[in-house]
C-alpha cells in the first residue's frame, strides 16, 4: 500500500495484455492494460489497439473468472459446435464449418447467441472415441468433470471470450517505444508481428526474440546513460473510505458492461461513438476520484483499463473497414457486402 520512488537508466514494460478491460476474458486478473497505460500517459505511441481478438470457445461457467479455454484443438480434433437445440449451425459461416478460422468463428457463436438471446452455445465432442478423447484433453476433461460434465457424454457449453490484444505499444526491432530507453516486450507491445489478427505461435517470438534483442541494445549503452536526478516523493494526502472502493468495483463493472456491449465481437459506428460517451463519464468520475484518495491497487487498476478501453474505442473509430479480429458492421469485409452476394 506505498508508491516508492524508482530510478533507472532502462525502463522495461512487460505486464501482459487487457482482457479485463471484458466483463468475460481468458486472462488472468492481472491483466488490465496497466503497462500499455502507464506508456501512453507517459506520451509513447500506441498503435493497433482496435485489434482485440476473441477466443471463441471458452467454458461457460457463470460466476468463474478467468474464463477456462477450450483449446481449437478441440475442434480439430473432430468436436462440432452446436445451437441449444442441438442444430449444427457453422456451415451457414464458412465451408470449413467448425474448423473456421478463429474470429469468424467467434462472429458465427456471438450472431447466433444475440439472434436467440442466449448465452452460449455448445461443443459436441461425444461422438469421439471416450479414451481418445480423454487422452489428448486430460485437463479439460478434468475442468468439466469438475462442474458435473462429463465431455465423453455431455456436451460442453462454450461462450467467446476477450484474449488476447494484437496491438499495444508500439516498438522498433530492439523493442524500445518512442520513448527513448523505454521499452515494450511480449503482449504490452506492438511489433507488428500480428497484424490485424493474431497467430499463435508469434506471442513466442515477442517474448524470445524482443526481449533478447532489448537486452542487447539496452546493455550496450548502459555505461553512456547519466541517471536523471531530482525526481520528487510521492504525495500521499488523500481518503480512503469503504465508499470509495465501492465506486471503484461499481465503476470497474460498467466499464467492463459498455465495453462487452458496444466494442466487443462486432462494433458499429453508433455503438463505438456511444462507448466513447459513456466511458468519458466513468474517465472524469475516475479521475476526480484519484486526485482525492490514497492510491492502492484497485483504483490504479481502474484508471488504466478506462485508459486501455478509450484507445480501443478511438483507434476503432479511426480504422474505417472490417480487417482481422476487427469488425465493424458498417464496413463488411469483401464478400459480405450487398453487391458482392447478388
Amino acid at each position: 500500500q506505498e508508491i516508492e520512488t524508482m530510478l533507472a537508466k532502462f525502463t522495461v514494460v512487460a505486464t501482459g495484455g487487457c482482457g479485463n478491460i471484458y466483463s468475460s476474458t481468458s486472462n488472468p486478473e492481472v491483466a488490465t492494460g496497466d503497462g500499455i497505460a502507464m506508456c501512453h500517459r507517459a506520451k509513447a505511441i500506441t498503435e493497433n489497439m482496435e485489434f482485440i481478438q476473441f477466443h471463441p470457445t471458452t467454458l461457460y461457467h457463470p460466476g468463474e473468472k478467468p474464463n477456462f479455454l477450450i483449446t481449437e484443438a478441440m475442434r480439430g480434433f473432430g468436436a462440432i459446435l452446436r445451437l441449444q437445440n442441438g442444430e449444427e449451425f457453422m456451415d451457414r459461416y464458412h465451408p470449413m464449418r467448425s474448423l473456421a478460422p478463429r474470429d469468424i468463428t467467434a462472429r458465427a457463436i456471438y450472431s447466433e447467441m444475440t439472434k436467440r438471446g442466449e448465452d452460449f452455445v455448445y461443443l459436441d465432442v461425444t461422438h469421439k472415441d471416450p479414451d481418445a478423447v480423454r487422452s489428448h484433453f486430460p485437463n479439460i476433461y478434468e475442468k468439466c468433470l469438475s462442474i458435473g460434465i462429463d465431455i465423453t457424454r455431455e456436451w460442453i457449453p462454450v461462450t467467446p471470450a476477450a484474449h488476447y490484444s494484437c496491438g499495444g505499444v508500439k516498438v522498433d526491432a530492439n523493442g524500445e517505444t518512442s520513448v527513448h530507453r523505454l521499452y515494450a516486450l511480449g503482449e504490452t507491445s506492438c511489433t507488428g508481428l500480428h497484424g490485424a489478427n493474431r497467430l499463435a505461435s508469434n506471442s513466442l517470438i515477442e517474448a524470445v526474440v524482443y526481449a533478447d534483442q532489448a537486452a542487447r541494445h539496452a546493455s550496450a549503452q548502459l555505461p553512456k546513460v547519466v541517471i536523471q536526478e531530482g525526481i520528487p516523493d510521492w504525495d500521499f494526502e488523500g481518503t480512503q473510505h469503504t465508499e470509495e472502493m465501492l465506486l471503484i468495483i461499481q465503476s470497474k463493472r460498467e466499464m467492463q458492461t459498455i465495453m462487452t456491449n458496444y466494442v466487443g465481437i462486432v462494433r458499429s459506428n453508433l455503438s463505438l461513438k456511444r462507448a466513447m460517451r459513456r466511458l468519458a463519464i466513468l474517465f472524469e468520475e475516475t479521475e476526480e476520484l484519484y486526485n482525492k484518495t490514497k492510491p492502492n491497487r484497485e483504483l490504479c487498476e481502474l484508471r488504466n483499463m478506462i485508459a486501455v478501453a478509450y484507445l480501443v474505442i478511438k483507434q476503432g473509430r479511426e480504422l474505417k473497414e472490417s480487417v482481422g479480429c476487427h469488425y465493424n458492421a458498417d464496413y463488411p469485409p469483401l464478400g459480405e457486402r450487398p453487391e458482392e452476394k447478388r
